[in-house]
């Protein structure tokens, strides 16, 4: 069975509560019933109510940008898996580079947020990819690598299917570079290689991973194109509802 193309937008620490509704409610009309694909939206916390209702119904679903591991307790500013399964979110993204550039998280510490996220029946978007600095020293698939490894560890091949990986080159990430189609399709490959290893080949054929460096409609065809490039993580094209909904159709498309 063909794996299914998914885009899902992320949309960072952009969009009030009212802002996010507008957007939801457009994508939600533009999208919301599209089959073939599969589709999410991805809110600030804040949002997730308010873009939820909106799509409520639509094929359309609603993820958030981060969690912690634990279920409660005194972990201030910090949200559980149960209160976005609360929230009505299905996904989750985890281990973006923001968040291991900014907030120095490790792989130690996003693979716990993965098996507490699965534990809580939320599927992770894992996020890997290399700086600027690893691509030129020749580490990219290193560093893809250990951090795919770190990120899944101690997950069974059966809870590894509700897992999505994304490669996200950080260097093509808001700076309008992009990895060429087969630059990009050559680490995607190695990273189900990784899969494989770790869970079997059946299952690594089975999982989705997505291209998260600047995805936008100028390029997503050829991207979409390549046979382990399994949809996109977009940034900057998901607060505009017309791009993402040229990139959902791009990979209708190709479907």
């Amino acid at each position: 069975m063909a794996r299914r193309y998914f885009i899902a937008g992320n949309w960072k620490m952009n969009k009030t509560s009212a802002e996010a509704a507008v957007l939801a409610k457009a994508v939600a009309q533009s999208v919301g019933g599209v089959s073939e694909v599969d589709i999410a939206i991805c809110p600030t916390f804040t949002s997730l109510e308010s873009a939820g209702r909106e799509i409520k119904g639509t094929n359309v679903k609603l993820g958030a940008q981060n969690m912690y591991f634990e279920k409660s307790g005194a972990f201030t500013g910090e949200i559980s898996a149960d209160m976005l399964n609360g929230a009505g979110c299905e996904y989750v993204i985890l281990g973006h580079s923001e968040r291991r550039q900014y907030f120095k998280e490790c792989d130690c510490l996003i693979n716990k947020k993965v098996k507490a996220a699965v534990a809580a029946s939320l599927k992770p978007i894992l996020c890997v990819g290399e700086t600027l600095e690893e691509r030129e020293s020749g580490k990219t698939i290193d560093v893809v690598s250990a951090q795919t490894k770190g990120g899944l560890d101690g997950l069974s091949a059966a809870e590894a299917l509700n897992v999505v990986v994304a490669y996200e080159p950080v260097w093509a990430i808001g700076t309008g570079k992009t990895a060429t189609p087969a630059m990009a399709q050559e680490v995607h490959a190695e990273i189900r290689k990784v899969l494989a290893g770790m869970f079997g080949a059946d299952a690594a054929e089975k999982i989705q991973i997505l291209y998260g460096g600047s995805m936008k409609p100028e390029n997503a065809d050829e991207l979409l194109k390549q046979k382990d490039i399994d949809g996109g993580l977009i940034g900057g094209a998901a607060l505009k509802a017309d791009s993402f909904a040229s990139l959902v159709k791009s990979a209708v498309a190709l479907s």
